[in-house]
């Protein structure tokens, strides 16, 4: 991927795909939704969607009260798009457009969740750029939730090689910050009816 524009690939995607058609595409997010209630953070808590794109996460995050929810994705048209469909409520959520592996904010949070752009980062030292940055975005005691393709899930996405993940690559790739709590499998099932594998880890930040 040394000459691939990531940046440029998801604008195009975007552009030309409707959300309801992307594999990705969950009209409710409830796994995600799940582990984040189960983190047992107050809703003042600030909540980071790190690659949200247009997902629904933040939306049902602020109907179930969360107040402090940040969207982050590398599309910008994905950001606008986020936007529209949430319309006047758009404001109550900040929006970044940065790279997961390579972004600052002057903002530490409370929680970091992540479905399904860990997986896209095959580069040793971009998996290593992506473990520090989650360190030190986050509080003390700070969750982290990550989803990504496992072992028996597919080897690309979007036309893009991907990593697959263990509980053991997962828990290599983030110990030296984090301790994992959690790991399951789970079926996606995608608009086209295909299935795809994800393991869901769960993490707290060491002290």
């Amino acid at each position: 991927m040394e000459n691939f524009d990531r940046k440029n690939h998801w604008e195009n995607i975007y552009e030309t795909k409707e959300l309801s058609t992307v594999s990705w595409f969950q009209p409710v997010p409830q796994t995600s939704l799940d582990l984040i209630v189960g983190s047992n953070i107050p809703k003042s808590a600030k909540i980071i969607d790190v690659g949200g794109g247009d997902a629904y996460l933040a939306d049902f995050l602020l109907e179930m009260g969360y107040q402090d929810i940040t969207v982050l994705d590398i599309s910008e048209k994905a950001i606008e798009r986020a936007k529209k469909r949430l319309g006047e409520k758009s404001a109550m959520v900040k929006w970044l457009v940065a790279d997961a592996a390579n972004f600052e904010s002057d903002e530490k949070f409370d929680l970091w969740h992540d479905r399904a752009v860990f997986h896209f980062f095959t580069d040793k030292n971009e998996i290593e750029r992506y473990s520090e940055n989650a360190n030190s975005l986050l509080v003390e005691n700070g969750k982290m939730i990550v989803g990504t393709f496992s072992e028996n899930g597919p080897t690309k996405c979007s036309g893009i090689e991907i990593m697959q993940h263990s509980k053991a690559s997962l828990n290599q790739a983030f110990e030296k910050y984090f301790e994992k709590k959690m790991c399951f499998t789970e079926d996606h099932i995608t608009p086209s009816g295909g299935i795809q594998n994800f393991i869901f880890c769960t993490f707290t930040k060491k002290n």
